[in-house]
C-alpha cells in the first residue's frame, strides 16, 4: 500500500496505538527542543520528576525570548537553565545565539527524526523532512524522560505545490494563501504534508517559512519531503553526513488534497488582528505604516535578510517609519555583515535589535498606537506586541520594505523595478562553538541548580473531586488567544519560573478582576469554571496559560472547541476541557452561574466522544457536554495533573540513556 511521509514518519517510530484517524498512537521522541519562556517550567518539572539525565538522542535548551535585563530575573533565569542543562544533559543555546527554530534546523535538525517543543512553532522544522510537533512544557519534560509522545493520530492534507514563485511574490505568500483559504482552525488535527514539483523552487529556508506559519492554521505539524535541496542545506552547514532522502510513495492517498499553483499568487497581507485575516496587498495599499519589521522565526532565513538589503541599496526609509531589523542568529549576523547586506540596512535607516524573538513576542519594538505595523512575524493577535491597540499586519521581506520605503502599504510589484535576485553563500560563516554542549554523566551529577530569588517550585495541585459545583467566572466569545490567557512581553514573562506571582496577570486584557475573584473564590475553597467559543487556547503553546489559571482553582473549562496544544495542556494540569453538544449552549451560560459536575463514569471518548450532563443550577436546566479524553487523559484530569499521575505509575523508572553519540560542539551530527 503506498503510504504518505507523514504516515512512513509515525509508523518508524511507533511505540503503541492504531494509526487510523482519531484513534491515539504514542510515538518516540528523538529530539527536544525548549526555549527560556517554557525552558524554565520545564525544568522544574524535570526536577520534580526526578530526572537522572534526559534519554533523548537530543535536547536542546534556548535562551531567544526574554531577553531583555532591565532586572535580576531574566538573566538569573538565564543561569538557572544553563545549570539545569548541565546537571539533566542538554545542549545550551546562550542570549545572543538566536532563535531556536532556524538555530534547531542548522545545527540538529536531521530528516526523519521526531521532535518535541514546548513551542509552537516547533513544527517549522518539518521543512527538513522531520517529523516536529509544538507541545505543552510538560509533554516535552516527558520526552525528555524517554517517555512517547501520546496524541489522536491525525489527518494527512496533502497540498499539491505547482509551477514557481512569480515576481515578489515569497514563501510567506504561500501559507497566508493557506490562512486566506481555510482561517486560523483550518488545519486542526491535521498534517500538512507538501509534495508536487513547485517544491524544486522552494529553499529548505522557504520551506521553513510555511511549515513554521502551520501552527497558525492549527496543524499538528507540517512537513516537506526530504530532497537535494535538503542536502544541499545540510552540506551548507557542514552536516551533509545526516542527509537521508524521504518522499511519500508514488500514488499515497490523502485524507484530504488541495492544491495551489504558485504561479498564480500574489502579495497578501493578514490584516489586524488574526493571521486568518488574509487580503491582497493591492486591495489595502495606502494605508499609512508607522513600523516595518523584518525577521522573524517565521521568515529567518539569509534571503529575507538579503532581498530586504538589495531593495534598500542606496535608499532611505520614509520618514516617520521605523524600520526594526532582528537578525535571527548570531551566524546570519555574521554572514549579513560579510557580504555587506547589514551595511546596507544600517545605511537606510534600520534599526539593528539583538538577535532573538523580541518584539514578536512583545519584548520591545512595541508600535506606536495610531499606525499599522507590517511585520514578517507569524502572529498579529491583539495586543501581543506589547502595544494594547496595535494594528499588526503579517507580510513578506518584499512586501514590508516596499512599504517601508513609500510609507503606506506597499504592493512591491508598484515599485516599477525587477526584484533582486539573491543567493544563499555555498560556503557560509558557521558560528558553532557558542552552543555548550552537555556535559559528561558524572560531572552532570554534581550540579547543583542555580536558582534565584524569583524561582520558585511548582505548585502542587490536588486530584478531582467525585462532584464538582463551580461558579463561571469568565464567559468569552471565539478564537480566544494564549495571549489573552496570560500576556507575553517584558512585564510579564520575566515571572515565567514564579508561577504564583504571574497567575495575577490572567485574562487582565479581557477582564482585570478575574484573578482577584479567583483567588477570593480559591480562598473560600471553591474552584471555578470557564466558559468559552470555538477555537479556545490558539497560538502559543505556553503552558502557563493552563497552569496559571489551575493555580487560581480553574477545574473546568467548557467551550464550542479548543486549539490543541492547549487542549492537552489543560489536560496536563488537572483542568477538564468539555465541549458544548449545542454550540449555542455557550451563549446561554451566563457569567456568575454555577454549574454542577459529577465526575464522567466513562472511561474514556467513544465516536464523538464521551457525552455528560452539567446542571445549570442558576437557570435550573441540563446542558448536554462531551469530553474526547481517553482513559488515561481522564485518569490524569482526576490525579490532578500528570506529574501526579506518572508518581502514582511509579516514577520513571529505568536506566538513563548515554549522552547522544558522535555529538561535539563542532559538528552536531546526530
Amino acid at each position: 500500500m503506498s503510504r504518505t511521509l507523514s504516515a512512513k514518519l509515525i509508523e518508524e517510530h511507533l511505540v503503541s496505538g492504531d494509526s487510523r484517524v482519531g484513534e491515539e498512537v504514542a510515538i518516540q521522541i528523538d529530539q527536544t527542543l525548549t526555549q527560556d519562556a517554557t525552558g524554565t517550567l520545564v525544568m522544574l518539572e524535570l526536577e520534580a520528576l526526578g530526572l537522572d539525565r534526559v534519554r533523548t538522542e537530543v535536547s536542546a535548551q534556548y535562551v531567544d525570548h526574554n531577553l531583555l535585563q532591565t532586572d535580576h530575573r531574566n538573566p538569573d533565569d538565564h543561569a538557572f537553565l544553563r545549570s539545569a542543562c548541565q546537571r539533566f544533559g542538554l545542549w545550551y543555546s546562550p542570549p545572543g545565539n538566536g532563535v531556536s527554530h532556524p538555530v534547531h534546523q542548522e545545527r540538529f535538525g536531521r530528516p526523519g527524526a521526531t521532535l518535541l517543543g514546548s513551542d509552537s512553532h516547533t513544527c517549522a522544522a518539518g521543512a527538513l523532512g522531520m517529523l516536529a510537533i509544538g507541545a505543552g512544557g510538560l509533554e516535552v519534560a516527558m520526552a525528555m524522560a524517554g517517555r512517547p509522545y501520546v496524541l489522536p493520530m491525525p489527518e494527512v492534507w496533502g497540498i499539491h505545490l505547482t509551477g514557481r514563485l512569480p515576481d515578489w511574490v515569497s514563501a510567506k505568500d504561500v501559507i497566508l494563501e493557506l490562512l486566506r483559504r481555510h482561517d486560523v482552525d483550518g488545519g486542526v488535527g491535521r498534517i500538512l504534508e507538501y509534495h508536487g514539483d513547485g517544491l524544486e523552487g522552494l529553499s529548505a529556508m522557504d520551506r521553513h517559512v510555511i511549515a513554521n506559519m502551520g501552527a497558525e492554521l492549527g496543524a499538528t505539524t507540517s512537513v516537506f519531503p526530504s530532497d537535494d535541496e535538503t542536502r544541499r542545506f545540510l552540506e551548507r552547514q557542514g552536516r551533509g553526513d545526516v542527509f537521508r532522502p524521504l518522499e511519500a510513495d508514488s500514488g499515497a492517498a490523502y485524507d484530504l488534497e488541495e492544491e495551489i499553483e504558485l504561479d498564480t499568487l500574489e502579495p497578501l497581507i493578514a490584516m489586524p488582528s488574526s493571521p486568518g485575516n488574509v487580503k491582497r496587498v493591492v486591495d489595502v495599499a495606502g494605508e499609512p505604516i508607522g513600523q516595518a519589521y523584518v525577521g522573524s522565526s517565521a521568515n529567518p532565513g539569509y534571503r529575507d535578510f538579503a532581498v530586504a538589503a538589495e531593495m534598500l541599496k542606496g535608499r532611505t526609509v520614509a520618514p516617520g517609519v521605523s524600520l526594526d531589523v532582528n537578525p535571527t542568529s548570531r551566524q546570519m549576523l555574521a554572514n549579513l555583515t560579510a557580504d555587506g547586506h547589514l551595511g546596507t540596512l544600517i545605511s537606510a535607516g534600520a534599526r539593528l535589535h539583538q538577535t532573538g524573538c523580541n518584539g514578536c513576542i512583545g519584548m520591545g519594538q512595541a508600535p506606536r498606537s495610531d499606525r499599522i505595523s507590517v511585520r514578517t512575524t507569524p502572529r498579529n493577535f491583539p495586543g501581543r506586541s506589547g502595544t494594547v491597540d496595535d494594528r499588526i499586519c503579517l507580510v513578506s521581506p518584499e512586501t514590508a520594505i516596499a512599504s517601508a520605503l513609500r510609507g503606506c502599504i506597499t504592493d512591491p510589484r508598484s515599485l516599477g523595478e525587477a526584484p533582486p535576485e539573491v543567493s544563499e553563500p555555498e560556503e557560509p560563516i558557521r558560528i558553532v562553538d557558542t552552543i555548550v554542549a552537555p556535559l559528561p554523566p558524572l560531572e552532570a551529577a554534581d550540579v547543583a541548580l542555580e536558582k534565584g530569588p524569583n524561582i520558585a517550585s511548582l505548585p502542587r495541585l490536588e486530584p478531582m473531586s467525585d462532584e464538582l459545583d463551580l461558579p463561571v467566572l469568565l464567559r468569552l466569545g471565539d478564537h480566544v488567544s494564549t495571549d489573552e490567557i496570560l500576556p507575553a512581553g517584558a512585564r510579564v514573562l520575566p515571572y515565567r519560573s514564579n508561577i504564583p506571582e504571574i497567575a495575577r496577570f490572567c485574562f487582565e486584557s479581557v477582564d482585570p478582576g478575574y484573578a482577584e475573584r479567583a483567588e477570593g473564590a480559591r480562598a473560600a475553597g471553591a474552584g471555578h469554571a470557564i466558559v468559552a467559543g470555538e477555537n479556545y487556547g490558539q497560538g502559543s503553546s505556553r503552558e502557563h496559560a493552563a497552569l496559571a489559571p489551575r493555580h487560581l482553582g480553574l477545574r473546568v473549562v467548557v467551550a464550542r472547541s479548543f486549539a490543541r496544544i492547549h487542549w492537552q495542556n489543560l489536560v496536563s494540569y488537572g483542568v477538564l476541557p468539555l465541549v458544548f453538544v449545542d454550540p449555542e449552549d455557550a451563549a446561554r451560560v451566563e457569567r456568575d452561574a454555577r454549574l454542577r459536575l459529577r465526575w464522567p463514569s466513562q472511561e474514556g471518548a467513544d465516536g464523538d466522544g464521551a457525552r455528560i450532563t452539567l446542571h445549570d443550577l442558576t437557570r435550573d436546566r441540563p446542558i448536554g457536554v462531551r469530553h474526547d479524553l481517553s482513559p488515561r487523559q481522564l485518569r490524569i484530569v482526576r490525579e490532578g495533573g500528570l506529574i501526579d499521575f506518572v508518581r502514582r505509575e511509579g516514577g520513571l523508572a529505568g536506566p538513563a540513556g548515554d549522552p547522544a553519540p558522535g555529538m561535539t560542539p563542532a559538528d552536531a551530527k546526530h
